[in-house]
């Protein structure tokens, strides 16, 4: 099953991957690490909680207006 992986850097470093299939978070010091984790973490949370897989997500940007803080 191929699902989808969204990653940012960490403020503290490294990276945070999200599922958004599942919602299952990981993070990981390199890109690497992170997708490995979340590999990890969602087959673990698919043994518990199967899912009907219905396609992949689909990212997209938009723009926000910057309001000074």
């Amino acid at each position: 099953m191929e699902l989808s992986a969204i990653l940012t850097p960490a403020p503290e470093g490294g990276y945070v991957a999200l599922n958004p299939e599942t919602g299952t978070t990981s993070q990981g010091d390199s890109i690497e690490e992170a997708l490995a984790n979340l590999q990890e973490a969602t087959e673990l949370y698919l043994e518990e909680f199967p899912i009907t897989f219905s396609g992949r997500s689909l990212m997209t940007t938009f723009q926000v207006t910057r309001h000074a803080a």
